[in-house]
């Protein structure tokens, strides 16, 4: 589906307004969840939307206007694991109900590329990803073959994949989601 389940919302914002980023990347937006819950906290970022179902832009007004100032700046419509590698080099890198979305190797691979960022300057300072950690089947919905689950995490195990990208990590695990906080910082 394109939006989240309300937990570990608070949690991620708490950790947001410690950080207070410039940039931010969400892969995934979906409806827009994180920039609707974010963006009233700390004006003044530019937000990058990488969205691989078209139609979502428009249903869901992901673009900013002067009428609506709560997504994105800048919208590329395509998977992102096809992304340039300048897209990750932001404050905050949010894959916010996505990882499940691709076999397990391709979101570790494209955690890794987020975190090693382009070759003049290294990736994402802080990347939040939120999942479901229990068993949770999800086909094509409304015509959108990429909300599919392709694979059910298990929260020791992102915990690994995170540990083994060095930095600091957080995580709360709640009933249905967990969430995690990687920073480059240790």
């Amino acid at each position: 589906m394109p939006t989240s389940d309300v937990e570990g919302k608070d949690w991620s914002l708490e950790r947001f307004e410690r950080v207070k980023p410039n940039t931010v990347t969400d892969i995934g937006p979906g409806e827009g969840t994180y920039a609707r819950l974010f963006r009233p906290a700390h004006h003044g970022i530019w937000w990058t939307a990488i969205e691989i179902h078209k139609p979502y832009i428009a249903k869901y007004k992901l673009k900013n206007t002067k009428a609506r100032t709560d997504g994105y700046d800048e919208i590329h419509v395509e998977d992102v694991r096809e992304s340039e590698p300048h897209l990750f080099h932001r404050d905050l890198v949010i894959a916010g109900d996505v990882l499940e979305h691709m076999p397990r190797e391709d979101a570790v691979q494209l955690l890794e590329r987020i975190v090693e960022g382009p070759a003049d300057a290294h990736g994402a300072s802080n990347i939040l990803i939120s999942l479901p950690i229990v068993n949770y089947p999800q086909g094509e919905i409304g015509g959108n073959k990429h909300e599919a689950h392709m694979h059910h995490w298990d929260a020791d195990d992102m915990d690994a994949v995170l540990a083994s990208l060095g930095g600091r990590v957080e995580s709360m695990r709640g009933h249905t989601l967990g969430c995690w906080w990687w920073s480059r910082r240790a």
